[in-house]
């Protein structure tokens, strides 16, 4: 995986970051989601490295290789706003005083985070399959509940979700070698064996529920906006369009510069449609 990459530990204060690095140009860092790694991008990375650009791919904390800080009453640890922390201390630990930020499911919200709490960190800001977690919240109803309940299952504390997880991570989770490739689909299952792990990513959506959408709310109340050009891109394949109609109106009411664009895939697009999402992602960082 990652031709020419290069793949290291980086200190970023409250947590140690597993992160693969290559190509020269403008930086773009690429943030996956739940429950992938830094390997889900292993076919769209070296094409955006190849398109004159230094990409920078790292597991979320809590998530894969990186380091699993103690969680808090709170969930604080795991929030998007601590995440985006990292992503600016990462960037500071490689040279780059701004980069586009790229995030793909509980990326796009790390993403989002760091573009509204660092505007002047974040040159472009592309978010993958999501909306807002204020506004997914706000808008939920028995059909999101149905379809999208892991977000309260894993968010909730009364019967802690790890447990069952635990029981059998291959059948919750899915996955196959097919799908994703040997190598990514090996550094994933390495992920989600991990106990430690399995905690962390059901922390990242107790965040989710309480400081994440706090923070949302609080933006909104603000009148707070994001003023970097933004890409949000759906799979056509998913139900982004089912659930709020057209998703992207609702970055519209975030953002000053939205574009939008579908790609031809299920949900995991960056494996399922490396080609086309490179191809729309390079377009954006250059046009």
């Amino acid at each position: 995986m990652f031709p020419g990459f290069t793949l290291e530990q980086i200190d970023v204060g409250p947590a140690r970051l597993r992160v693969r690095h290559g190509g020269s140009g403008p930086p773009v860092v690429l943030l996956h989601g739940h429950p992938r790694t830094h390997a889900t991008w292993h076919r769209v990375a070296p094409l955006l490295a190849a398109a004159g650009h230094t990409v920078i791919c790292p597991d979320l904390r809590g998530y894969g290789g990186s380091s699993k800080p103690p969680s808090d009453p709170a969930h604080t640890v795991y929030s998007k706003r601590a995440m985006a922390g990292d992503v600016v201390a990462l960037l500071d630990a490689l040279g780059h005083p701004r980069a586009a930020v790229v995030g793909h499911d509980r990326g796009c919200y790390v993403a989002m985070r760091t573009a509204l709490d660092h505007p002047d960190r974040v040159s472009r800001l592309a978010v993958l399959d999501g909306v807002p977690i204020g506004e997914a919240l706000a808008r939920c109803d028995a059909r999101f509940a149905a379809r999208w309940w892991h977000w309260f299952f894993l968010g909730q504390l009364a019967k802690p979700a790890e447990r069952v997880i635990n029981a059998d991570p291959d059948a919750w989770y899915g996955g196959s070698p097919e799908a994703m490739g040997a190598e990514a689909y090996a550094d994933y299952r390495r992920a989600i064996h991990d106990p430690a792990t399995v905690h962390a990513m059901c922390e990242d959506y107790r965040a989710g529920l309480g400081p994440d959408r706090a923070a949302d709310d609080a933006d909104r109340a603000a009148g707070r906006r994001i003023h970097c050009p933004v890409l949000f891109a759906w799979s056509e394949r998913d139900d982004m369009v089912d659930l709020y109609g057209d998703p992207a109106a609702i970055w519209r009411d975030w953002a000053d510069d939205v574009r939008a664009a579908s790609i031809p895939s299920g949900h995991h697009m960056a494996e399922e449609a490396p080609e086309e999402l490179a191809a729309l992602l390079a377009g954006f960082l250059t046009g």
